[in-house]
């Protein structure tokens, strides 16, 4: 007969497995610190022991980290699926800057899709929450604050589709631009016409998210996406010109 005994399983055992799904489902995020040791323990309902025996597991695996004198964390580079080496390769080449926003606009269109689709109302309640905080920072002027809720923005809507793999690429992708490895986000929103034309771009994606408009809400993603991919490339020649124009200007002073 093809069964088997049950075995009792290990209270280490089921908090391991516990703080893995809040770690697979992104509930706890790279960097964060975990409660206090005896906090934690209460929390769980389980002794010191059986705990310190499920985080050295977890540490081990290489999931969680100790710091001296400062508790457990989450480990930072769960949100890196690139090596060192190739996001230097990135930073040098314009052509992994467009390739980069091109695998966006597909993976926001489809993460908008979704969220309007599998999103809970909660979920859909935290993406407008983040939207007002946009709105009220675009009154302010305030750049790098703007810049920080657009990825919150954009990653609370990743979070709302409920796809683990979607949710740990995307925050990969946003991990490159926070090590401004493509381009400094603040550009985008010191410029005052730009950041209009954003903050309604953002509304649009939001409007659609809460009437649960999957198609629309993808249209509206994939269309922010092209409008950042012309500003760059509009700001790339720029830049371009700006450089053969000091030339010109070199040449021209030393031939006086």
């Amino acid at each position: 007969m093809p069964f088997q005994r049950i075995q009792p399983e290990k209270l280490s055992h089921s908090v391991e497995r516990q703080i893995e799904l809040l770690l697979l489902r992104g509930i706890l995020r790279p960097g964060e610190r975990l409660p206090a040791e005896r906090d934690l323990a209460e929390k769980l309902g389980v002794s010191r022991p059986s705990l310190r025996e499920a985080l050295a597991n977890l540490q081990n695996r290489g999931l969680l980290t100790a710091r001296a004198g400062a508790g457990v964390y989450v480990e930072e580079l769960l949100d890196s699926a690139f090596s060192d080496t190739l996001v230097q390769l990135f930073a040098a080449h314009d052509e992994a800057l467009f390739d980069y926003v091109s695998f966006r606009r597909d993976m926001e269109g489809m993460t908008a899709e979704r969220a309007a689709r599998h999103g809970s109302d909660t979920d859909l309640k935290v993406v407008d929450t983040v939207f007002k905080r946009m709105e009220a920072a675009h009154q302010k002027r305030d750049p790098m604050e703007e810049a920080k809720l657009d990825a919150e923005f954009h990653l609370s809507i990743v979070e709302a589709s409920h796809n683990i793999i979607m949710l740990h690429m995307m925050r990969a992708m946003f991990n490159l631009l926070h090590e401004g490895v493509f381009y400094n986000r603040q550009i985008i929103f010191r410029n005052p016409a730009i950041r209009n034309d954003l903050l309604a771009q953002h509304k649009c994606i939001n409007d659609a998210l809460q009437a649960r408009d999957a198609a629309g809400a993808r249209h509206a993603a994939e269309a922010h996406m092209d409008f950042v991919d012309q500003f760059l490339s509009d700001m790339k020649r720029s830049q371009k010109n700006e450089d053969i124009a000091r030339l010109r200007f070199q040449h021209a002073q030393q031939a006086r």
